[in-house]
């Protein structure tokens, strides 16, 4: 049996591009037939200036999310990275094997960065390590294949590159996964930034469409989502003509129809906007609606991650065990 992990990270409220890009392809496929772990990786949140406060709100409400997509329970592990100690076990031991270099090249790294260095803020010492502890999450379970969209296959490749060299070094101990990538909608872009991905981390910002939106709040971005200049008409066209692509391929995840095609049946933008509102909206209501109900007995999620945690340990406890033996740690 395939054995499968991937995460969220609670920074921000989960977005039309998370459920399209990973949620989906998660409850679709890869919670069944194969063995498959899915984590909230909280940890992977304390990297940048946060509030403790809302990163417990935002991780809860990212699992209770998790489940209304139609995780199930009985068919997949859900569980909160930080309530498995073997990740930061790990983790320690794969930054033995990383070199500096390595994770100073990651372009994730550079990016937050920079950005923070223009800001006049600090950049944090986790935020370069990071990967390493993304690489403990998924080897501390021996998993065969990693979803991800197309921003995390670097951090995945990095993975695969530390369980090699420390089976060379200290004998096999690691599987080494693949990753894994969406076929369909893989990058969501922002509506009103069609060259940048969709991302959570804004949650002000007008181009984001989030998976808990009310209905008027979605037709209300997607109506006013930048367009292309010109007189063009609606084509599929990603690098001439990348928000009219951005709504096509949206429309195209929605309904399962290819992007060029949907293109060849409108005549201006107005008709196309107000399909992929609706199209959107009809997706995320079932989601929105079976949240509301799980969000009445958060009692119901909690027992939900407690279990995961449980099974998430027994799993990677013999793993890491295994690791801290190979590198020559005495037993405990």
């Amino acid at each position: 049996m395939t054995r499968i992990f991937s995460g969220v990270k609670p920074t921000g409220h989960l977005t039309l591009g998370n459920y399209l890009g990973a949620v989906r392809q998660w409850v679709a496929a890869d919670q069944e037939p194969q063995d498959a772990l899915f984590c909230v990786v909280d940890l992977h949140a304390l990297t940048v200036e946060h509030d403790p406060a809302r990163v417990r709100r935002l991780s809860r409400q990212a699992a209770t999310l998790l489940l209304a997509a139609g995780l199930s329970p009985e068919k997949c592990t859900l569980f909160v990275q930080s309530h498995v100690d073997e990740h930061t076990r790990l983790a320690y031991l794969l930054e033995c094997t990383a070199t500096d270099g390595e994770l100073r090249r990651m372009i994730q790294y550079k990016e937050k960065a920079a950005a923070a260095q223009a800001a006049g803020a600090g950049v944090r010492l986790s935020l370069l390590t990071y990967p390493v502890l993304m690489a403990a999450d998924i080897l501390a379970y021996d998993t065969d294949e990693v979803p991800v969209g197309e921003d995390q296959r670097q951090h995945v490749e990095l993975t695969r590159d530390l369980a090699v060299r420390f089976n060379q070094r200290y004998g096999h101990t690691f599987a080494v996964p693949k990753v894994t990538l969406p076929a369909v909608a893989a990058r969501v872009m922002d509506l009103q930034d069609p060259t940048s991905k969709m991302g959570k981390s804004g949650d002000a910002g007008a181009g984001v469409v989030f998976m808990l939106d009310e209905p008027g709040a979605v037709v209300k971005k997607v109506m006013r989502a930048v367009t292309d200049s010109g007189d063009g008409g609606v084509v599929y066209d990603r690098a001439a003509r990348p928000g009219v692509a951005n709504l096509l391929d949206i429309l195209g995840a929605c309904t399962g129809a290819e992007p060029a095609v949907l293109a060849e049946g409108y005549g201006g933008y107005g008709a196309l906007k107000r399909d992929v509102a609706d199209a959107v909206v009809e997706l995320l209501r079932p989601v929105r609606e079976r949240h509301a109900e799980l969000a009445a007995d958060p009692g119901a999620v909690e027992k939900v991650l407690r279990a995961g945690a449980e099974r998430a340990r027994g799993l990677a406890r013999p793993v890491v065990d295994r690791a801290y033996r190979a590198i020559g740690l005495l037993e405990r």
